[in-house]
């Protein structure tokens, strides 16, 4: 069993360095590699501070971004 599986929301954080702002965002996931530390899935909240970002949006996130881990069962 991964760390990370399909149908876990993580919460990562995306930091912009120029304006010194961060924010963390909702990914629901599709899949994870344990072996490479990163966990793929599609973004499943609003931007706010990274607004070349889009809901919907699929992207890979390092362990490391992860702040937060949700699995929701039936």
């Amino acid at each position: 069993m991964s760390k990370y599986e399909k149908g876990d929301h993580i919460k990562f954080e995306v930091s912009d360095e120029e304006k010194g702002e961060s924010e963390w965002m909702w990914l629901l996931v599709e899949s994870s590699d344990d072996e490479q530390e990163i966990v793929f899935g599609k973004l499943d909240s609003q931007p706010v501070v990274a607004t070349d970002m889009r809901v919907g949006q699929e992207l890979a996130v390092s362990y490391e971004k992860v702040r937060d881990h949700r699995r929701f069962t039936d």
